[in-house]
């Protein structure tokens, strides 16, 4: 019974690997102009579903009280969409001497500008007893501000405009991004009572849909005769994704701890999460659109996969030791609060 709970529980890295396999094995299903139509089905119905649904299932009103918290938001997306590319952009300068992949270095840079997921850092910061609020803004006030930043760093950092028309980059995701999130929100209001009393499912669907959107992506790959991967490279990849997320989860744990910093606990744990996550489900479509028509598109995700992994476990495997220093701290302060007449 117990696998049987697991493999439940992590079913969505499952089927990432289910499809990965599927697609090595008969890739023409998946392909441009194959029986799934991903050019029709994918490019535009799928990417569009999964924002109708992020639009579904956001609360207005949570993301409206979490609004006042200026400092904490603007520390989070600072460090996500500044200090975070800026700072890999520097380390792959390094790791360009190597022998490592190129296309998979540019996919560790592409991981770099995403940016923070709407659902994993929320759940954790949840787990822990952390700011839960504060995590839902940010998760969503980064998602807003990623579809017109993430693209801008992208081509910033990667110069894919010289192959990519910009403006049909943002007229695409507009279309299939900001107005299903719009009209999204605005059914949420027209359908709110039912929704709260059914509670859908809407991480599961996006989920699904993603997991079609990654299908498509490496029967591309796996189509092309021209595609080598070592497998060196791609352990060198993962090591240095798991030495990333734990440097960086120090540095925001020091930073945002400091007495000078001004945050609670609370803040801290959701900082924690919020800065150091990065979205797959705003990531794949994306790269899908802004890399659209290149041979290496999957190479440049396989880190985007790796890293969203690698987050929910290193989260999971960290959440006891957080939340007890949280449950201590929250009572030092506590006391603390007593003794000050």
């Amino acid at each position: 019974m117990g696998l049987i709970a697991r493999a439940r529980k992590e079913w969505f890295i499952i089927g990432i690997l289910l499809v990965i396999t599927c697609a090595k094995l008969e890739p023409s299903v998946g392909v441009k102009g194959g029986p799934l139509r991903p050019e029709i089905t994918i490019t535009y119905v799928a990417v569009s579903v999964i924002f109708f649904n992020s639009g579904l299932s956001l609360k207005t009103e949570e993301l409206a009280s979490a609004l006042m918290h200026v400092k904490l938001h603007f520390f989070v997306q600072t460090f996500t969409l500044v200090f975070f590319p800026v700072a890999i952009w520097l380390l792959l300068k390094v790791l360009a001497l190597t022998a490592i992949n190129v296309w998979l270095l540019k996919g560790l840079q592409t991981v770099a500008c995403m940016p923070p997921p709407v659902s994993s850092a929320v759940i954790l910061t949840k787990a822990a007893g952390g700011n839960e609020a504060a995590a839902i803004f940010n998760s969503a006030f980064g998602s807003f501000l990623g579809i017109v930043v993430t693209p801008l760093l992208l081509l910033v950092f990667l110069g894919s405009s010289s192959s990519v028309p910009f403006s049909s980059i943002f007229s695409q995701l507009f279309m299939t991004v900001v107005v299903p999130l719009i009209v999204g929100q605005i059914c949420r209001r027209f359908l709110r009572e039912c929704l709260d009393r059914r509670k859908p499912p809407f991480g599961t669907v996006s989920s699904v849909v993603l997991l079609m959107i990654i299908y498509t992506t490496f029967c591309d790959t796996f189509s092309n005769p021209n595609i080598e991967l070592d497998h060196l490279s791609l352990l060198l990849v993962v090591f240095i994704i798991f030495t990333i997320q734990l440097s960086f989860m120090f540095l925001i744990f020091t930073l945002s701890t400091r007495k000078s910093s001004g945050f609670t606990a609370a803040d801290s744990v959701a900082i924690l999460f919020c800065a150091t996550h990065k979205s797959l489900t705003l990531g794949i479509p994306m790269l899908k659109i802004v890399f659209e028509g290149y041979e290496h598109l999957s190479l440049i995700s396989v880190p985007l996969l790796i890293y969203h992994p690698a987050q929910i476990l290193l989260g999971s495997i960290l959440l006891p030791s957080i939340k007890t220093w949280m449950t201590v701290r929250q009572k030092v302060t506590h006391k603390h609060k007593k003794t000050v007449p």
